[in-house]
């Protein structure tokens, strides 16, 4: 028989006066963030989600809604997480600030970045950080670029953190491809897949080197995107400049 509101009503009635917490939006999303922190966004259930706060999962879809309401929830709240910096910063100093803490903070919840490069977060929850983004994209001179410039930046570093969160996931295959690879290195007649097995062994050989590498790949990333906008930007300033003679002329 399904749960109706009333249903739900009474019950939490009864909850209060066993002298157990009442179940609430923020608290099913409170406990939503901590099951994908624990186990990824894509692996718990709605019954488990219910069986964190006590309830049944008929009262999570009345005061949430279903599995992918609340999956949205829980990105709003990670990217709540997020820490911008100061907005006066120039672009590619505020980027250079921000980015890594993009990766930190996904990273906390694995699966998630898979779900914002797809689709985001809400409009609501996105105010800020993209205001904020774009704005110094638009004072740098990037003018109707910025927003393509803003989703370029946002869309890799949310790809390279789902690679990770995918990779890590799959270690052991990982593992087996590297040494694959790491064979390689004495090939000179493939120098290319020589230096990429040299690089690789070197990986297999440091445990410390290998723990860091997805973070070095990120800013590796990251920063080959800002260095490609700065030379876009120094083409729309040569390009407006070139207009501006044009017309002084």
């Amino acid at each position: 028989m399904p749960t109706f509101p009333e249903d739900v009503g009474s019950r939490s009635r009864s909850r209060a006066a066993s002298g157990r917490p009442a179940v609430t939006r923020d608290r099913i999303v409170d406990a939503a963030v901590e099951l994908s922190a624990q186990s990824g966004l894509e692996n718990w259930t709605l019954r488990q989600l219910a069986a964190a706060v006590d309830a049944y999962p008929a009262v999570v879809y009345h005061h949430v809604g279903d599995r992918d309401a609340v999956v949205v929830a829980v990105l709003d709240r990670v990217v709540g997480e997020l820490t911008l910096p100061d907005k006066t910063l120039p672009w590619r100093a505020w980027f250079d600030e921000f980015l890594p803490t993009v990766r930190t903070v996904l990273r906390r919840y694995p699966g998630s970045a898979r779900r914002l490069a797809l689709f985001g977060p809400t409009v609501e929850a996105a105010v800020p950080t993209m205001d904020t983004g774009i704005g110094r994209l638009l004072a740098a001179g990037f003018g109707a670029e910025a927003p393509f410039a803003y989703n370029l930046l946002l869309a890799t570093a949310c790809q390279f953190v789902a690679m990770e969160d995918d990779r890590e996931s799959a270690m052991a295959l990982q593992l087996d491809r590297s040494e694959g690879y790491a064979a390689y290195r004495h090939r000179d007649d493939l120098p290319g897949m020589a230096a990429l097995g040299e690089s690789i062994a070197a990986l297999v050989a440091d445990p410390d080197l290998a723990a860091g590498y997805y973070e070095r790949l990120y800013g590796y990333a990251v920063e080959r995107c800002l260095d490609g906008l700065e030379h876009r930007l120094a083409q729309l300033s040569d390009r407006e400049t070139v207009f501006e003679v044009r017309h002084q002329g």
